[in-house]
């Protein structure tokens, strides 16, 4: 597999900023994936995997940091370009919250609506990074010509301040937006977000951004571009969801999910007994159950997989569900 990174930070032109990174192969679909931080400094980009190995309680899940958990992505789907969402803010550096894709209470809870902002933004991110990392790959093709003292120069500005309008300049791009190895220079990412098709991935807290997608879909349809952006997702898949409010963790509404019914998206969940079976979360299991049921009423043959139910539930298993999806 041939691969590289392109670390990105910039606002999209709702002013709101996302970070993201992109992990490239040969491609031919577009993956993104909504992830769930747990670590517990104030570090939330560039060289996560450095940060967490040399931190005194981190480093024992350096195995999924930032880099290693796109790695396994692109290994799990070497056709498609992997496209890692950051959440916007960390409540006490544990409560991943998704503030920029769903209206979210202190601790990450969401509040769920069925206005499309999410729709927006996420297309609008795209549009952007497309745009940006097009640009970037060309910046970095010129700049490969002068050896290595190009590389160490852009890797010296990783300390530098994101950029702060829509996209970077050409100053801020050198900053803010590095390729990790030379095989950067031998992919072209797709000229528009409308020539590419989509895999939707959320993990854990990152869920919720694909929930409140399912609340959008009525409207989003309604929309000329958000639809026919909607009409190129060609997958969503729901790994060990989970968040912080007392409810409302997996859709369980009828008339959202005959929305999803009708899109013919492929519908994955994946979960592990450390969401579905706390018992001082009960409610997550009942209502996975649900989620899944009301799709199978609706004719969706939904993937539904139990993965680790012989053992004991565990933070690890939870993070493993990565390996075994």
């Amino acid at each position: 597999m041939a691969g590289g990174w392109i670390w990105m930070g910039f606002k999209v032109p709702s002013n709101v900023s996302s970070s993201i990174i992109l992990c490239h192969t040969k491609m031919s679909n577009t993956l993104v994936f909504f992830w769930s931080e747990f670590c517990r400094n104030d570090v939330y980009f560039k060289n996560y995997y450095d940060i967490m190995s040399c931190h005194p309680e981190n480093f024992q899940w350096e195995h999924w940091s930032f880099e290693n958990v796109a790695t396994i992505l692109a290994h799990r789907f070497p056709n498609s370009f992997i496209w890692v969402v950051k959440c916007s803010r960390m409540h006490l550096h544990k409560f991943s919250c998704y503030d920029n894709f769903v209206a979210s209470n202190m601790f990450g809870a969401p509040e769920h609506s069925t206005d499309f902002g999410a729709f927006k933004h996420l297309h609008a991110l795209l549009v952007n990074a497309f745009r940006l990392s097009q640009n970037i790959l060309q910046s970095q093709k010129s700049a490969h010509g002068f050896g290595k003292d190009a590389k160490v120069s852009a890797r010296k500005s990783e300390l530098q301040s994101v950029p702060t309008a829509n996209g970077c300049s050409s100053t801020e791009r050198e900053k803010d937006c590095e390729c990790s190895n030379n095989s950067a220079m031998n992919f072209v990412i797709p000229s528009a977000v409308g020539a590419a098709s989509f895999t939707l991935i959320g993990f854990s807290k990152g869920c919720v951004v694909l929930n409140q997608l399912l609340y959008e879909l009525k409207e989003a349809k309604k929309d000329k571009n958000t639809d026919a952006f909607l009409k190129n997702i060609k997958a969503i898949y729901w790994l060990d969801g989970g968040h912080s409010g007392g409810s409302n963790t997996w859709v369980t509404y009828p008339e959202v999910l005959k929305e999803l019914a009708q899109t013919g998206i492929e519908v994955h969940s994946h979960v592990t007994p450390y969401q579905v079976f706390d018992t001082m979360r009960s409610w997550i299991g009942r209502e996975h159950e649900k989620f899944v049921r009301i799709l199978e009423e609706f004719g969706v043959e939904i993937n539904d997989q139990l993965h680790f139910a012989d053992e004991v539930p565990s933070l690890d298993n939870h993070f493993r569900v990565h390996e075994v999806f």
